[in-house]
């Protein structure tokens, strides 16, 4: 998946001469905590974040002393050296930028000029949908040997069994790095029948730890 495929295109903007006050209005209007700061050819200048408001305007028992902070052009506050993306990068890609350089929002560049943004939210819905977490379904971890072939006997026995595969997740075992935990997301409320074969087919079902199955 790319990012192009789960940005926004509909960006809210302000220009680095807009105020702070302009700033806290689009947010409040558009329920938003990230706007990218352009020029009139749609060039980056910065960003303003919901943080970067919260450092700048006074506190609100002292407002009336210091209205002028509120007039401030956004220019003075904004981030600029901002961390950008492109529409064909991967959005792995992408949420590895998020984990490394702790932030909250990526602006899209096309051409030099903003085409969207990725947030957050944007990414916690698509890895919401890729793991089909919100549909009805069971999660089942199994740790399997780090060897070719491990997945296909995975499925082979959940094709016998009839069961849709929703989703597959593979991650490394944090305490044996001879083996990897699969956590695969099957279209059945009740896994139990399935989870007996794979243990009758010798794989160590992690979770769920169902009664009666001995795990």
């Amino acid at each position: 998946m790319i990012v192009e495929e789960i940005m926004k295109t509909d960006v809210a903007v302000l220009f680095p001469n807009d105020t702070i006050a302009d700033a806290i209005r689009l947010m409040d209007t558009r329920k938003i905590r990230h706007i990218p700061i352009i020029d009139q050819d749609r060039h980056l200048q910065g960003l303003i974040t919901i943080a970067k408001i919260r450092e700048a305007t006074p506190s609100i028992f002292h407002a009336n002393e210091h209205p002028e902070d509120l007039i401030k052009p956004l220019e003075t506050i904004m981030e600029k050296n901002v961390i950008t993306g492109h529409p064909l990068d991967f959005v792995e890609e992408a949420a590895g930028l998020f984990y490394e350089h702790k932030i909250s929002c990526i602006p899209i560049i096309h051409d030099g000029k903003l085409v969207g943004i990725v947030t957050e939210t944007d990414l916690l819905r698509t890895m919401v949908e890729l793991t089909g977490a919100h549909q009805p379904g069971s999660q089942i971890e199994i740790k399997v040997p780090n060897l070719a072939g491990v997945l296909s006997d995975i499925t082979a026995v959940i094709k016998k069994k009839n069961a849709n595969i929703l989703s597959v997740l593979v991650y490394p075992d944090k305490k044996d790095d001879h083996y990897k935990i699969l956590v695969l997301r099957v279209q059945t409320m009740d896994p139990t029948a399935l989870i007996q074969e794979l243990k009758h087919e010798g794989h160590q079902v992690l979770w769920p730890n169902l009664p009666g199955i001995s795990l």
